[in-house]
């Protein structure tokens, strides 16, 4: 494997400040070479985090690279272990980076797809728009309230295509329910309901420990406050902790509740109340609630939706969401693209001059699909499927449930000036301190 850059770190966030000025080496076979398409006709892109979700999309670039329409420039990960592996599955000429700043670097990369952990989302979206890149990350958007309209900010000034990881909106099972319930197949649907499985607990603690040699801790954590490493807190468990992770609302939930929005047409539905009430968990370092309930309620139209660990599971997959119509109801397993609709779904035929919704679908495969979507919208200038500002505004459910949780209390969300009405306390809790130099 060709090693990852090393670096005096106090020498790199000096030049960091002053624009980001170290230099770089542009590996050979990056950029379009003779008779190779141009860089109108092949993006250039770069991997930040290429753990779980990560190496998927590493996958999905790999398949991409070889109808000619991406080239990848460099992978990047705080762990030595997955670089090595990310370095060998992406093959000669793609660069290992341990720190993602020196590919924000690159003026060869056009994009970058993000796949670190939901704390990190924020601000590395932001500085790739700042830096000139297209951004594809995963959801959740946002933590906060406050890194979402960053988010949003920083892709609107600087003219970023950024399409957040909710597939559903380009999966077949969601573009099928979405269709039916826009034509009324149910009646008007006055709720929604979401079934799913309780978060875990930390049934076996240990203690902090030194974290190991292949890890980079500090930049694991990035904007977190700094804490002692421990197991429990990574990989991918990071999800049980409030602080980091958020649950399954704001993991899961920020799939469901982007399919749910827009098959209900509420993606401008900003304002609304969410109380939530949940059972902490007793023992261990992770602090999600085990079981949990959140109810919002939406005005003009009114609807209400429901999430719920468990909740009443009417699927016969682990999580899914029921649509309540005047008419009948209708039932959507997973979020929207792993598994198929229900068959009264699939089988709706849009009545004329009806609403179809519209999908890119190039490709069987959902993810591959959903980066079609982002290319679309890189080439044309557009906006893709799940936009920066739908995710936002997803995102705040999440959040916003986890913060009336938190709190004990129901909130009245002014989702226009995205303020907690009459709540000063919940309101300085829209944001909060990041560590230097990972900061927005």
């Amino acid at each position: 494997m060709a090693r990852s850059r090393r670096f005096k770190r106090r020498r790199f966030l000096g030049a960091a400040a002053a624009g980001l000025a170290v230099p770089c080496v542009i590996p050979s076979g990056v950029l379009a070479g003779a008779g190779s398409p141009g860089a109108g006709e092949r993006l250039v892109v770069a991997m930040i985090g290429v753990g779980g979700m990560g190496t998927v999309h590493l996958k999905n670039m790999i398949e991409l690279r070889k109808e000619g329409k991406v080239a990848v420039a460099a992978v990047c990960d705080v762990d030595e272990r997955r670089l090595a592996a990310a370095v060998k599955l992406a093959g000669e000429g793609v660069e290992p980076l341990r720190d993602y700043r020196y590919i924000l670097q690159r003026k060869d990369v056009d994009a970058v797809v993000i796949a670190t952990p939901d704390h990190w989302h924020g601000v590395q979206t932001v500085h790739a728009c700042e830096s000139g890149k297209h951004v594809y990350v995963e959801k959740p958007a946002s933590c906060t309230v406050e890194e979402g309209r960053a988010m949003v900010a920083a892709a609107r000034k600087n003219k970023r295509a950024v399409q957040v990881g909710a597939q559903g909106r380009n999966g077949l099972a969601a573009w099928q329910t979405c269709r039916a319930i826009r034509n009324g197949m149910i009646g008007k649907v006055s709720k929604v309901t979401c079934w799913h499985y309780a978060n875990p607990v930390d049934e076996n603690p240990v203690p902090d420990a030194a974290p190991p040699p292949e890890l980079d801790w500090d930049l694991w954590l990035g904007p977190l406050r700094w804490r002692p490493y421990n197991p429990r807190y990574l990989p991918g468990v990071f999800r049980w902790l409030l602080e980091s992770g958020g649950g399954q609302i704001r993991d899961r939930g920020a799939h469901q509740f982007s399919t749910i929005l827009w098959c209900m047409n509420a993606d401008a539905q900003v304002s609304f109340t969410v109380e939530a009430k949940g059972t902490p968990p007793t023992k261990g370092l992770w602090d999600c609630p085990v079981d949990m309930e959140v109810v919002y309620q939406f005005k003009d139209p009114d609807w209400t939706l429901v999430w719920a660990q468990p909740g009443d599971k009417l699927g016969k997959t682990e999580f899914g969401q029921v649509f309540w119509g005047s008419t009948g109801r209708l039932v959507l397993e997973w979020e929207g693209a792993m598994k198929p609709a229900a068959p009264e779904a699939v089988a709706f035929k849009v009545p004329p001059g009806g609403f179809d919704p519209p999908r890119i679908a190039p490709y069987e495969d959902f993810n591959l699909n959903h980066k079609a979507d982002w290319f679309r919208a890189i080439r044309s200038g557009g906006r893709p499927a799940v936009d920066i500002e739908i995710a936002h505004r997803t995102a705040n459910l999440c959040n916003l449930g986890n913060l009336s949780y938190m709190l004990g209390r129901k909130l009245v969300w002014d989702g226009v000036k995205e303020q907690v009405v009459g709540d000063e306390a919940a309101n300085r809790l829209l944001g909060r301190p990041q560590r230097h130099p990972y900061h927005l």
